[in-house]
């Protein structure tokens, strides 16, 4: 602990940057590398989920996604629940070279979501026979979950900057995540969240699983606009803390924790993992994929907030297909190409066959 003056004290963070995974004593092949990974009744090969974020994920990319295997998970407030076609916007969003564009996002985004949408886009990746996901907000989640509901989809992902499982307001009934959990039969994924605390409250509620962190590039504009932050590294590691105590307190029940923010390079997701998470949702890596929706301009919910933007429309270089980007192979040597080859390269490297045992291995800071 740090003493800021007389009356605060804080304790140290550290982002993923801070940190480094040390070899062991042993060296695998990266064949004995099972990089396989289950939620609730779904089995994925590997422990990679596509945000919610309509520059990256459309229901072609999302269906993509699922073929390669991990989970697409769709913003069903996004564009694609809110016009028929959203095809030209994003190409007009792509020609706008203004990188400060937060007003035209808002004017986009203040088409009305349409109910009838949310439910065809849902199908349309079932259809596919890949696995659904599709993500509220928790401002949104009374008024639309019936629908996301009935499409019955493999997971409900409920997401927002920051989550808690007790919202208290004046002007609205607030969400009761542990009564909306236990009502409906579609597990359920929520956050983000940051600490030891809110996480196992969230815990508490029954979800599947716990999304760590602000979410893309949500991270830094936080710190901006509001002054909020943890760094990644440390947000994990309480949250897996929180976790391994949630366990015992339930008789071993386990939820997943899955790291939402500041990923990416593949690096990253190696770190992530050995600070305690069990999967990494990716954001910024598949929007540098050629089929992205964006065309290589990247944005979060945060960018087109009606009335205090907390994010920006970055501009990343395509590197390749998103296949490429996923699973191979890689033409580059900066981390952005082949995220699960150097997964499980990272493993192997250090002698780890599986990622729960990998979650132990030895870290420093720099």
């Amino acid at each position: 602990m740090y003493d800021i003056g007389r009356s605060k004290r804080a304790a140290r963070a550290f982002s993923l940057d801070d940190i480094a995974i040390v070899p062991s004593r042993r060296t695998r092949g990266p064949e004995q590398v099972d990089l396989s990974w289950k939620i609730d009744a779904v089995q994925l090969d590997f422990p990679l989920v596509a945000a919610p974020m309509d520059s990256i994920m459309s229901p072609e990319t999302a269906i993509q996604m699922g073929r390669l295997g991990g989970l697409g998970v769709l913003n069903l407030e996004g564009l694609w629940t809110r016009y028929e076609d959203p095809k030209p916007i994003l190409e007009e969003l792509a020609d706008c070279s203004e990188p400060d564009s937060n007003a035209r996002l808002q004017q986009v985004y203040s088409e009305p979501i349409k109910p009838e949408l949310i439910r065809a886009r849902m199908d349309q990746i079932r259809e596919a026979g890949v696995p659904v996901a599709g993500s509220l907000s928790p401002q949104n989640t009374q008024e639309f979950a019936e629908h996301v509901v009935a499409s019955q989809p493999d997971f409900f992902v409920i997401r927002g900057t920051t989550v808690s499982a007790e919202h208290v307001s004046d002007t609205a009934e607030p969400l009761n995540l542990k009564q909306f959990i236990h009502q409906i039969d579609t597990p359920v994924i929520v956050g983000g969240c940051a600490n030891y605390l809110t996480a196992l409250h969230l815990m508490r509620t029954g979800a599947a699983g716990v999304l760590v962190g602000f979410g893309g590039a949500a991270a830094n504009a936080s710190l901006n606009v509001l002054g909020i932050e943890v760094p990644m590294a440390t947000a994990i590691a309480d949250v897996a803390e929180a976790r391994r105590d949630y366990m015992d307190e339930s008789g071993g029940r386990y939820v997943q924790v899955i790291a939402d923010g500041s990923i990416g390079r593949s690096g990253d997701i190696s770190r992530a993992i050995a600070c305690g998470a069990d999967a990494v949702m990716v954001g910024t890596p598949l929007a540098r994929a050629t089929e992205a929706p964006g065309r290589g301009w990247h944005w979060g919910a945060e960018a087109w907030h009606e009335s205090l933007p907390r994010g920006a429309r970055v501009r990343f270089q395509p590197v390749g297909s998103l296949e490429e980007i996923i699973i191979g192979p890689s033409r580059t040597s900066d981390g952005t190409m082949n995220l699960v080859g150097a997964l499980r390269r990272a493993m192997a490297t250090t002698g780890y066959t599986d990622v729960k045992s990998f979650q132990r291995i030895e870290i420093v800071v720099h």
